[in-house]
């Protein structure tokens, strides 16, 4: 209880010390909260900034993100786009497509963002994945390594990957987990550690993030 608590106090000294999260975000992660049975899919304000800020720095053309949910991080990587640049966002649950379409409306960014509905292996494939600039890769945990084999082998060079959840609530390192999701993660990881091809760092951003340029 008491770990959890400064938890808590640190995650609000965290918000008060950096810019406000805006109120369409706000509500999005109030809807999910409310109606969805997994809510804490959703990126949240501090690496929805970092999102956004990561983007206005690198200035892609176009941004591919690899799930999305109901859209939090979509319109975090739309809103650091320059004003030519697009987003190609893959979604699997066609049941979403609604709540993720009414969300980037109300944000105002989805004349930048193209919905592909369907299974992201599949779509990669008809994509023309040497155009992007910047990856954000928060999908199906088990396929991780499947989408970085594509991806590391046709990114242009200088492109960066961010890819989530990387700690993975800490079951990385505890050897009595091995369902799908954690070994993909596992897998994932040590393929890019091994990778020579390219620079990384993986970082203790809420659950895990890390970043991969291409060399």
């Amino acid at each position: 209880m008491i770990e959890r608590l400064e938890e808590l106090a640190r995650e609000e000294y965290i918000a008060r010390h950096s810019s406000d999260e805006p109120d369409v975000l706000r509500e999005i992660t109030r809807e999910a909260n409310f109606s969805l049975t997994h809510p804490r899919m959703v990126s949240g304000h501090i690496q929805g900034l970092f999102l956004t800020i990561m983007t206005r720095l690198i200035r892609p053309e176009r941004v591919l993100e690899i799930g999305t949910f109901v859209g939090y991080a979509t319109i975090c990587l739309a809103k650091g786009l320059p004003e030519s640049g697009r987003l190609t966002t893959i979604e699997v649950n066609d049941e979403l497509r609604q709540r993720i379409e009414r969300n980037l409306e109300k944000a105002g960014v989805s004349d930048k963002v193209e919905l592909r509905i369907g299974d992201a292996l599949e779509v990669l494939d008809s994509l023309e994945i040497e155009s992007f600039g910047l990856v954000y890769l928060d999908a199906n945990k088990a396929q991780y390594p499947e989408y970085y084999e594509i991806l590391s082998g046709r990114l242009p060079k200088g492109a960066l990957i961010l890819a989530d959840n990387t700690l993975w609530g800490g079951k990385l390192w505890r050897g009595e987990y091995h369902d799908p999701q954690t070994e993909g993660i596992r897998r994932f990881n040590q393929m890019v550690a091994d990778d020579a091809r390219v620079d990384k760092v993986l970082m203790p951003v809420r659950d895990g993030l890390t970043m991969i340029r291409i060399k």
